[in-house]
């Protein structure tokens, strides 16, 4: 056993030395997690479009595009979202399985459409005609919340909005209040 082990760092090692003194080129920074969530993202949805028929070129991809996109998507989502006909519809943990369908989380849907955005705008497109910043896309995310929220029992409350005057005051008052020292 220690002599696999000699032969792996032997190997390892030699891998190492053998492409460290390639020409001396520089190794771009890894990318981060959302970079590299962001590039998957945008191949498969390029992907996406090359598979219609007939092919879309990004170039005439519309917010239409988009909604058929996060629609083909559901089949591969992981969320158990309740029909109004199903008995378990509005309980947040049904006590037994049911054949509603699986479909993509509204989270999911919603970062998806941010890194994709993000994306386009990176890739030499317009912000005016960026198909991911559609009115229609926001609606349909709307829509897709209130859904899966009502199907599964879990209410989602609008932060309401301060108001100038009470943010004002709020500043104010933390002003005016002596600050405590740590002992």
């Amino acid at each position: 056993m220690s002599a696999d082990i000699a032969k792996d760092s032997a190997a390892e090692g030699s891998s190492r030395s053998s492409s460290g003194n390639h020409h001396n080129q520089p190794q771009p920074a890894p990318l981060s997690r959302y970079e590299s969530q962001k590039r998957r993202d945008w191949n498969s949805f390029g992907q996406y479009l090359k598979n219609l028929r007939p092919p879309v070129a990004l170039s005439q991809c519309n917010c239409n595009h988009v909604l058929d996109f996060l629609r083909y998507l559901d089949q591969f989502g992981k969320t158990k979202v309740h029909l109004h006909s199903c008995i378990f519809f509005g309980q947040p943990d049904p006590p037994a399985p049911c054949t509603c369908p699986l479909k993509q989380a509204w989270g999911s849907l919603d970062a998806l459409i941010g890194r994709l955005r993000a994306a386009y705008e990176e890739h030499g497109g317009s912000p005016e005609t960026n198909p991911f910043g559609n009115g229609a896309i926001r609606v349909f995310l709307r829509e897709v919340r209130e859904c899966q929220a009502k199907a599964r029992g879990i209410l989602y409350k609008k932060k309401k909005k301060k108001k100038k005057s009470q943010i004002k005051a709020n500043v104010d008052e933390v002003k005016s209040s002596p600050k405590q020292q740590a002992s």
